[in-house]
C-alpha cells in the first residue's frame, strides 16, 4: 500500500456516464432504424439514391448537425479527471434550438419524400395520408432521440450530486473523527489519550491522504515537555509524590505508544518497500525536534525525511537497518544509552553535527549516499572504528572533529 489515494471520490468512476455507452447506443439506434426500413420493404432503394443525389447538400447539412449534436451530448457525459470536481453544465440555448431544427427537418425531409414515392402508387390519396403518418413518426422519433439524449444527461447529473454529496459526507465524518481525537489527546487522563491515538492511528489507516497530518500529530505530541518518572517512591511517601509517579508513568505508558504506532506503520515488512504490507505508511517524514524519547526504535523502517535535532533519547535507540531516503537530522542530539545505526542507509545528508552518544555507537554496515556530517560529535566511550573512515586520526573517548564525507561511503569492519 502506497501512501497515496485516488482522489475521485468513493464510486464516482461507476457512476459517471462513459462514452464508450453512448457511441454504441447511438450507433445501434441508427442501425436498427436502418434495418427496421430494411425489414418493411417500402423503400424503393434506387429512387432513394437519386433523392439523396438530388439533394446532397441539405442531407450533409443536417448530417453535420445531428454529428454536432450527438458529440456534444458526449462530451457533456464524458468522465471527469480525477480529483477535479466538474459542475453541471447548463443546456445551451443554441443546442435546443439546433435539436428542433433538426427535428423539423428530418420530419419535413422524409414527408416530402415518402409524399412523392407516393405519387408513384396505384392508389396516390391513400399513399399520401400513409406518407404523411410515416414521416410524422420519422420526425417523432428523431425527437424521442434527443429525448433520449436528455434523460441520459440529466440522470448523470444526478448521480454526479449524489456521489458528490457522498463524497462531502464522507470527508466531512473523517474530520469530525480526526478532531475529537485530537481533542482526546489534551485530555488529563490517560485512558483518554491512548484512546485518541488509537483514534487517530485509525482514521490514518483507512484515509492515506491523512497520514502525514496525522504523524505529525503524533509528532507534536512527543515534542511536548516530559519529565521522567524517576524511582518508585517508598510506600510511605507523601501523597502527592506518590500521584506524580503514577501520572508520569500512565504519560510514559502513553508515549511509548505513540512511539510504538509510528514503528509499527513505517516498517515495510518483509517485502520491503516493493510488496509492503497493508499497515505500511509510505512517503512519511518525522520532525522530532527536541522530543524526549524513551527506548525509540525505528529498526527496518522507511521515513523520508527525519529530524531528530536537539532529541533526547533515554533507552536505547535502535536504528539497524533503518532506512533515510532525504536527510536524516540528528544536530545536538543526546543518546544516553546504546545507540545502534547498524546496516542503516541514508540516502540524504547524516547530520551528526555536536551529536553526544554517552553509550556504545554502531555504525557497522551504515551506508552513506551523501554528505555525513560528525563535526564536534562527542563520544564518552569510544569511536567507533567505523566513523575513523572519514578522519584523519581522532581521540577515543573524546571529541570528534572535522568527520565530513561528501561521496558515497559504506562503513563496516
Amino acid at each position: 500500500m502506497r501512501g497515496t489515494r485516488d482522489e475521485s471520490g468513493p464510486g464516482r468512476d461507476s457512476l459517471v456516464m462513459r462514452r464508450d455507452v453512448i457511441t454504441p447506443a447511438a450507433a445501434g439506434t441508427v442501425l436498427l432504424a436502418i434495418g427496421v426500413t430494411a425489414v418493411a420493404d417500402w423503400v424503393n432503394w434506387a429512387r432513394a439514391g437519386q433523392w439523396l443525389r438530388s439533394h446532397a447538400g441539405w442531407v450533409v447539412f443536417f448530417g453535420l448537425a445531428v454529428g454536432l449534436l450527438i458529440t456534444a451530448a458526449i462530451r457533456g457525459a464524458r468522465r471527469p479527471r480525477r480529483g477535479v470536481e466538474t459542475p453541471a453544465p447548463p443546456l445551451s440555448w443554441w443546442v435546443v434550438v439546433a435539436a428542433a431544427g433538426v427535428v423539423a427537418a428530418v420530419a419535413w425531409g422524409a414527408t416530402a419524400w415518402l409524399l412523392g414515392e407516393a405519387n408513384q402508387a396505384k392508389d396516390p390519396a391513400a399513399a399520401r395520408v400513409e406518407a404523411i403518418k410515416t414521416g410524422l413518426s420519422i420526425g417523432a422519433g428523431t425527437g424521442g432521440v434527443f429525448a433520449l439524449l436528455l434523460a441520459v444527461r440529466r440522470q448523470w447529473h444526478q448521480e454526479l450530486t449524489a456521489a458528490a454529496t457522498n463524497l462531502d459526507a464522507a470527508e466531512k465524518r473523517v474530520t469530525e473523527l480526526y478532531t475529537k481525537a485530537a481533542d482526546q489527546l489534551g485530555s488529563d487522563k490517560a485512558p483518554v489519550r491512548l484512546a485518541g491515538l488509537y483514534a487517530l492511528e485509525r482514521v490514518a489507516q483507512n484515509n492515506p491522504d491523512q497520514r502525514q497530518t496525522i504523524v505529525n500529530v503524533l509528532c507534536a505530541y512527543l515534542r511536548m515537555p516530559y519529565t521522567p518518572r524517576g524511582n518508585k517512591p517508598a510506600d510511605d511517601a507523601d501523597q502527592d509524590v506518590i500521584k506524580n509517579y503514577i501520572e508520569r508513568t500512565q504519560e510514559r505508558e502513553v508515549r511509548l505508544t505513540a512511539q510504538r504506532l509510528l514503528t509499527e506503520h513505517l516498517s515495510p515488512g518483509d517485502g520491503g518497500v516493493t510488496a509492503p504490507v497493508a499497515t505500511f505508511w509510505a512517503d512519511i517524514s518525522l520532525d522530532l525536534t527536541y522530543a524526549t524519547l524513551i527506548t525509540f526504535s525505528l529498526a527496518n523502517c522507511v521515513v523520508e525525511t527525519a529530524v531528530f535535532r536537539l532529541a533526547t533519547f533515554n533507552g536505547s535507540a535502535d536504528f539497524w537497518s533503518a532506512t533515510f531516503n532525504a536527510m536524516a537530522g540528528f544536530q545536538s542530539a543526546t543518546f544516553n544509552a546504546m545507540a545502534g545505526f547498524q546496516s542503516a542507509t541514508f540516502n540524504g545528508s547524516a547530520g551528526f553535527r555536536s551529536a553526544t552518544f554517552n553509550a556504545m555507537a554502531g555504525f557497522r554496515s551504515a551506508t552513506f549516499n551523501a554528505m555525513a556530517d560528525f563535526q564536534s560529535a562527542t563520544f564518552k566511550q569510544a569511536v567507533p572504528r567505523e566513523i575513523e573512515r572519514f578522519t584523519s586520526p581522532a581521540s577515543q573517548g573524546g571529541d570528534v572533529d572535522g568527520l565530513d564525507a561528501s561521496e558515497n561511503s559504506t562503513t563496516g569492519s
